[in-house]
């Protein structure tokens, strides 16, 4: 089977197509399944470029999509035919957050999807929802379980709440998307006009452009009465969270979702203190979620944005085009 790997020392131009052998058939509580799609996360980009070391040879990407083609004995839950994406914890499969680390995050601390068939246990796949394409699927590990969790499971989202979005990547069209759904008010930051524009068209209820408007706090508190927002999602990290903080109204909720602007950072403490506010940090979730957030999907007929698709071995092109941030909604490799 054709898989990629990534080889030493690390970087875009050191992802290796290789042929490898097949993995065979599912022995108990395992299934078998025919990847076909994958989607591009931020947490991938850092693995494959090297910023974030993963072991020499290892196959990246947490988010894999396909179809059953072999169920192992005492699997009860799958059948041959049926199309399941993977979980990003795979050993978190309900309650409260076990783990700190992606130790046992496919594409991370082990092999993950980035190849054409794997043999896994049962419980690190879930169903997909109904009339979704491979790629569609393969969204929802990671960016789609973000958005959910921060706006339902953490901060149980309610019809005539404001909620706030920072860009049009992966997590923040989900994030609108589902806040939409949810019948909440949503407010959109991007650099670029006609991302604003398609973010519209999506159903935001307002658009900030941050180069043209770089204290956009102050714009949120006006476009709020003064009020602030109820829920903000986070995905810049330390360069943006002071203005997060300042935007968010008084006993809000900020889910720390992304650390696209660096890893460590100041931030207003007293500003939070008086604004009695909660920031959370989160990082995906469990199994439990990924299937109540599949059921939600069911209900609602959300289906993702995807910007552009790429073959399993235009993998650093795909890359590239995150890289740059010119992509609108999540980017994937389909094979």
């Amino acid at each position: 089977m054709k898989a990629i790997k990534i080889t030493g020392p690390g970087g875009l131009n050191d992802l290796a197509l290789v042929d490898l052998p097949d993995p065979g058939k599912a022995g108990p509580g395992e299934i078998r399944v025919r990847i076909h799609a994958n989607s591009l996360n931020y947490h991938d980009y850092l693995v494959v470029s090297g910023k974030w070391k993963a072991a020499d040879g290892r196959i990246p990407m947490s988010d894999g999509a396909g179809v059953v083609e072999d169920v192992g004995e005492g699997v009860t839950e799958f059948k041959v035919g049926d199309q399941v994406v993977s979980c990003f914890f795979p050993l978190w499969q309900d309650g409260p957050p076990p783990v700190d680390n992606f130790a046992s995050t496919p594409g991370d601390g082990i092999d993950g999807y980035a190849r054409e068939a794997v043999v896994r246990p049962a419980n690190w796949f879930t169903h997909v929802p109904k009339g979704y394409s491979h790629a569609e699927a393969a969204t929802l590990t990671t960016a789609g379980l973000s958005a959910w969790r921060a706006l339902v499971v953490d901060y149980h989202l309610k019809a005539g709440d404001t909620v706030l979005v920072q860009g049009t990547g992966g997590v923040s069209v989900f994030a609108l998307q589902i806040a939409k759904a949810m019948g909440a008010e949503v407010i959109v930051t991007s650099s670029s006009d006609e991302k604003l524009q398609r973010a519209r068209a999506l159903g935001a209820d307002h658009l900030i452009n941050y180069k043209s408007v770089p204290q956009w706090s102050e714009r949120v508190r006006e476009l709020t009465g003064g009020r602030g927002v109820d829920h903000i999602v986070e995905v810049g990290g330390p360069g943006t969270l002071p203005q997060s903080i300042a935007s968010v109204a008084i006993g809000g909720h900020i889910a720390l979702i992304g650390v696209l602007t660096g890893l460590t950072g100041d931030v207003p403490t007293a500003l939070l203190m008086a604004r009695q506010a909660r920031l959370q940090g989160l990082i995906v979730g469990s199994r439990r979620e990924q299937i109540e957030f599949i059921r939600a999907l069911d209900a609602t007929g959300i289906h993702p944005v995807i910007d552009r698709s790429f073959s399993l071995a235009e993998i650093a092109d795909a890359f590239r085009l995150q890289e740059e941030a010119r992509h609108f909604g999540k980017i994937c490799l389909e094979f």
